[in-house]
């Protein structure tokens, strides 16, 4: 779902592990009103990932072990084939985002925390609410 105009304003600051309203995602019948949601990551245009131990919103080099950002693999290529090494210990220095949302965030990652009064698939899909006539069974 898209989040556009005045909504983007209101996650503009907010941190992974924050608490927002739904109301802010959608527009029209296909927003979120009722729903609490956590942002839980996010990445920028070139497709950096956020993570929740980096401090404020610019791009940082860190050295880091597997985790959020590094896959920790090693490819190696041997006699014509790829060979891909886990090892123990390996890090690497990645350029990542901070955890706050900036206007270079181009996706956040949200979870649902309390539930609305719609169905999300009603939401999403835009599928009626109406009641569908079950068949009594009965044969004329």
């Amino acid at each position: 779902m898209d989040i556009s105009g005045a909504n983007y304003n209101h996650f503009l600051g907010k941190k992974i592990g924050d608490s927002v309203d739904g109301m802010f995602v959608g527009e029209g019948d296909k927003s979120l009103s009722g729903y609490k949601l956590e942002i839980t990551g996010g990445s920028d245009l070139t497709g950096r990932a956020m993570r929740p131990d980096l401090d404020g919103s610019g791009v940082k080099s860190v050295l880091i072990t597997a985790g959020v950002g590094y896959k920790g693999k090693k490819y190696v290529n041997k006699n014509s084939k790829e060979y891909r090494y886990k090892y123990d210990g390996l890090r690497r220095r990645r350029n990542l985002r901070g955890s706050v949302i900036s206007q270079d965030t181009r996706q956040i990652n949200l979870k649902v925390v309390e539930s609305g009064n719609r169905a999300l698939a009603a939401i999403i899909d835009g599928e009626e609410e109406a009641a569908v006539e079950q068949p009594s069974g009965e044969e004329e």
